[in-house]
């Protein structure tokens, strides 16, 4: 009994008072000092996003996701060095000697090391994400990772050292190891492209479908509520493919990054209730499998 007795609580008040102290004012501070990082870190992002609303929606689209991007980061690496170095002090401060840890250290590194390269090759690929500027916050983005499969598409919310996360169009949260992607295609890199296929019977004038289609692209881009969203004048580029029934001919639009989905959806109700009007049939109007951001 007399050795599992507990000493008096008079034993501990000298040191709480002394050391106990120190330990709870390191801990404290170490909370408020990463609670602070991560108020100026948002406060920064959206300070951010508050001026690339009020800028050029164009020129906003790299420099500011590219900020918004490495001001995250630079947040996650500041709170890890906080905690870190939170730790290394309280150590030292109880009385642990620091320096005769170094040797175990030393040997769970290694053994962590050979455990954890995935993380370390996540850590790495993120790094070179990031300083390259392959895609940033609000980037409209397709990932091929390893393994093949259907690449994950959607819409950048997060960009860390470790990981990449989006939302699909469906609202899916989609979580990629930086390290496991293979191939990135990005949709909203400084401008983007809509191109609409329009099928039209193998016996309709040609002629009198670009000319048609010209106007429709002129209407467009004059048009208040599309304007701000074309960067030119949609264009016709001509007969795409030729079939035994159909042929395709070919509208092209430049765009804001990201703005190609609603600008196609708008130039295909468009078209549809001018060939009416003009009596051309058209049975449907296709988007191409690939729509892409350059030439």
């Amino acid at each position: 009994m007399d050795v599992l007795a507990l000493p008096p609580v008079s034993e501990f008040l000298p040191w709480l008072r002394g050391r106990g102290l120190g330990v709870v004012l390191i801990i404290l501070g170490a909370v408020l000092l990463a609670r602070f990082v991560s108020w100026l870190g948002n406060k920064v992002t959206t300070r951010i996003d508050a001026k690339a609303t009020d800028s050029d929606a164009l020129v906003r689209s790299e420099a500011a996701k590219h900020r918004h991007s490495l001001a995250q980061v630079l947040t996650w690496v500041a709170l890890v060095l906080i905690y870190t170095s939170a730790v290394y002090v309280l150590l030292d401060w109880i009385g642990i000697p620091v320096t005769g840890l170094v040797a175990p250290a030393t040997v769970l590194g290694v053994g962590l090391g050979f455990g954890a390269q995935r993380i370390v090759g996540d850590v790495l690929a993120g790094f070179f994400l990031i300083t390259e500027r392959q895609y940033g916050f609000g980037d409209v983005v397709s990932i091929q990772v390893v393994g093949g499969g259907d690449p994950a598409t959607g819409t950048v919310e997060d960009v860390t050292l470790r990981i990449t996360r989006m939302r699909s169009a469906n609202g899916e949260v989609i979580t990629v190891p930086n390290g496991q992607i293979v191939k990135v295609v990005n949709l909203s890199r400084d401008w983007a492209r809509a191109v609409i296929d329009v099928p039209v019977a193998a016996g309709t004038d040609v002629t009198r479908v670009n000319d048609v289609l010209r106007a429709v692209g002129q209407q467009a881009f004059d048009d208040p509520q599309l304007h701000p969203l074309l960067l030119d004048a949609p264009s016709v580029m001509g007969v795409e493919s030729l079939g035994l029934e159909q042929v395709n001919v070919r509208v092209v639009a430049r765009t804001l990054p990201g703005k190609q989905f609603e600008v196609g959806r708008d130039l295909r109700a468009r078209i549809v209730l001018a060939f009416r009007r003009e009596g051309i049939k058209v049975s449907t109007i296709a988007e191409p499998a690939t729509t892409g951001v350059t030439p």
